[in-house]
């Protein structure tokens, strides 16, 4: 019994300095700031005429980055972070042609629609990103590498109005939609997405004070939204955002 709880007390120093080794040069960077961006397909497909709007959502992100230097000089380094963060969106198109399926009075219909869309996503998720940096200056510092998200919560609805869906093909029977939730046609593919996003993030920080900077960076995604069993709609989607904020140095 003596020597199992002195091999535990070895064990846990032996541990604990290893980690106090690990986070001695570690610096930590807190950051708020916003997304800006879209849900979107590689490209603008056929069935997609014209946009006739897009919404900003309030779309937060928030979170902390730890970075360790790997080289003698400090310039280069790892950054690991966890980021919580929304990436929403809402757009309204003309279609033609657009495969779908909608709910209409309670019945369920799907087939080639061609007239007006309207779609909200709305997505939070944890982030974990692990970059590479480079630190151009005391005051700038580049960074790019891979990320993965795990959405917490996830919305994709909307509805199909002033338009008509041909049920089945393009040559099957029309059903009209109005512009009110009596006669238009409502959609909601939440359950449908993925609960795993990735892609790559590029970005930058410039430190305008010793602890006070401003960040920059892009966050494309690689696999799209929705699984891979899904085939409601005909094209693949992507979260592609930019991020701005602000960021503070606490060590």
């Amino acid at each position: 019994m003596k020597k199992i709880i002195l091999s535990v007390i070895v064990a846990v120093t032996t541990l604990n300095a290893s980690a106090q080794g690990f986070l001695h040069n570690v610096g930590v960077t807190a950051k708020v700031g916003l997304n800006v961006g879209g849900t979107a397909p590689l490209g603008l497909p056929a069935e997609i005429r014209h946009i006739n709007s897009y919404k900003l959502q309030s779309n937060l992100v928030i979170g902390l980055d730890f970075e360790k230097p790997v080289s003698e000089d400090r310039r280069w380094g790892v950054i690991v972070g966890l980021h919580y963060e929304n990436k929403g969106m809402e757009e309204d198109a003309r279609v033609k042609n657009y495969h779908i399926a909608i709910v209409r009075g309670g019945e369920s219909l799907e087939g080639r629609y061609t007239g007006n869309e309207r779609t909200e996503v709305n997505e939070w998720m944890l982030t974990v990103p692990v970059l590479a940096t480079w630190h151009v200056s005391d005051k700038v510092r580049l960074r790019v590498g891979p990320y993965v998200s795990f959405l917490v919560k996830k919305e994709f609805e909307g509805e199909a109005h002033e338009g008509y869906l041909r049920v089945g093909d393009p040559t099957g029977a029309r059903v009209n939609l109005g512009n009110d939730a009596t006669s238009w046609g409502s959609y909601d593919f939440s359950e449908d997405m993925r609960n795993v996003q990735y892609g790559i993030s590029v970005g930058a920080d410039w430190w305008a004070f010793h602890r006070i900077g401003f960040f920059g960076e892009v966050n494309w995604g690689i696999n799209e939204i929705f699984r891979n069993n899904f085939n409601t709609i005909s094209m693949d989607l992507y979260p592609i955002f930019g991020s701005i904020g602000v960021c503070y140095r606490i060590r």
